[in-house]
């Protein structure tokens, strides 16, 4: 493993930006120079596409952020997803009936290359605001890629309803849980943050082991095992604290910025 990355890789919410979402001038500042110090960088998020633009200044020069924990590739200056990795239709369709089935006061989601399509009763732990209609999962409009199904309840974060869905999605899908609410996060069978980093460093030449990787919660455990050294934040899931090589300071104390300051 060597000491000296070739590749830096981070989640965003949680460890590279602080609690209220911004980037501190010190992280910024050590991020910044990741390119002049000959060291590639990129963004591995859960967040969709239209939340990177606000980040534009530290997506790199390459101008791309992986989004929706690896279903999208964004070109932020663009504007336009790049590269697609959806769930097929048939298996959202059939993933929605089981979970109806399973929790008849489940709300559902998907986060679109186009933006995000929910249904009425579906309790958005974001509240965000957005102008598209409410949309029945049954009738999504055909040209849409699913990049995640979002199946959520009503009430805090709640690990056994993730759990349960993890069961219930079996083989059909990827779930994984960023630490908002009662959300799981469904991604086509194989999509993970993990396949996405690999994709990106081998498409660059770039070895597993010549990778460093921040994360805070469970969605970023595929992307910390594959890297070569993985840093957990001070703030980090237990889960995450227990799979990182390596720990670090809060999101909100700088642990990035305090590592990438040694280089």
């Amino acid at each position: 493993m060597t000491e000296r990355p070739r590749l830096v890789a981070t989640d965003l919410d949680g460890t590279l930006l602080a609690s209220d979402g911004t980037v501190s001038e010190r992280t910024g500042a050590a991020w910044a120079r990741l390119p002049e110090l000959g060291i590639e960088s990129v963004l591995v998020t859960a967040r969709p596409p239209r939340w990177i633009d606000p980040l534009s200044a530290i997506v790199g020069k390459h101008g791309m952020a992986i989004c929706t924990n690896g279903a999208f590739v964004y070109d932020v200056a663009n504007h336009r997803v790049v590269e697609q990795h959806g769930m097929p239709r048939e298996v959202v369709l059939r993933l929605a009936i089981r979970l109806r089935e399973r929790f008849p006061d489940v709300g559902l989601a998907t986060e679109c290359a186009d933006g995000m399509y929910r249904e009425p009763v579906y309790p958005d732990p974001h509240q965000e605001q957005l102008d598209m209609p409410f949309q029945p999962i049954e009738e999504l409009p055909e040209h849409v890629v699913v990049g995640k199904l979002l199946a959520a309840r009503p009430g805090p974060i709640d690990p056994e309803f993730v759990a349960t869905v993890t069961e219930v999605v079996g083989a059909d899908g990827e779930v994984a849980f960023s630490g908002v609410g009662a959300l799981a996060e469904i991604s086509a069978a194989g999509v993970t943050k993990g396949a996405a980093l690999q994709r990106w460093a081998a498409e660059l030449g770039i070895d597993a082991a010549d990778v460093w990787a921040f994360g805070d919660m469970p969605n970023d455990l595929p992307m910390l095992r594959w890297a070569g050294r993985s840093y957990a934040v001070a703030n980090a899931h237990p889960d995450v604290a227990a799979a990182a090589t390596h720990r670090t300071a809060s999101n909100d104390d700088d642990g990035v910025a305090q590592v990438l300051e040694q280089l």
